[in-house]
């Protein structure tokens, strides 16, 4: 057995513990964390997929996460999250929830966000590369066809929610 996860209903309940492949064959709901990493600056850290990852290769990406671990909270999987893939330690802030269409198959998505001022070090498993961006410039980035979709959803609606903060401007300086 794979990795294990929580099998959750429509109002984000328990109903049973999964191998998380197989909930993803079948198209049952889980949980995945992913959390949003802004500079000082309030800046949003953008990364690009390995090519060999198994979901999205090659694609950008404004969030990093995964699944949601069997009794962990949205919040420890977040924070677990941003160390695996980024190498730094922060305290995730709940931006909104909420039941993700999902290519691949339909999840519960916790959305958070952290500043975090230490420098990255990303797994290169994870994180093929990365760069800060300002809003207006992550507006243009979710709408381009090498962007997860998924994350595209999340961005639509977070920003619906108004959760977003005001950022500063800021160069794209980095060739995707």
């Amino acid at each position: 057995m794979g990795e294990l996860v929580e099998r959750v209903g429509e109002q984000d309940r328990v109903l049973a513990v999964v191998d998380r492949a197989e909930a993803i064959r079948e198209g049952r709901l889980h949980r995945v964390a992913t959390i949003v990493r802004r500079d000082s600056d309030g800046r949003i850290l953008v990364h690009r997929r390995p090519g060999h990852a198994s979901r999205f290769p090659g694609q950008l990406n404004w969030m990093l996460g995964g699944a949601v671990g069997v009794g962990e909270s949205y919040e420890a999987a977040a924070a677990r999250e941003l160390a695996e893939e980024l190498g730094v330690r922060a305290a995730p802030r709940l931006m909104l929830k909420f039941l993700c269409s999902g290519v691949i198959s339909p999840y519960w998505l916790g959305l958070h966000e952290a500043v975090v001022t230490t420098p990255a070090r990303p797994d290169a498993r994870e994180v093929a590369g990365h760069h800060w961006v300002t809003e207006p410039e992550l507006a243009n980035l979710v709408r381009r066809e090498d962007f997860v979709p998924d994350a595209r959803e999340a961005y639509d609606r977070h920003r619906a929610a108004g959760a977003t903060p005001p950022l500063h401007d800021g160069v794209w300086g980095w060739s995707v």
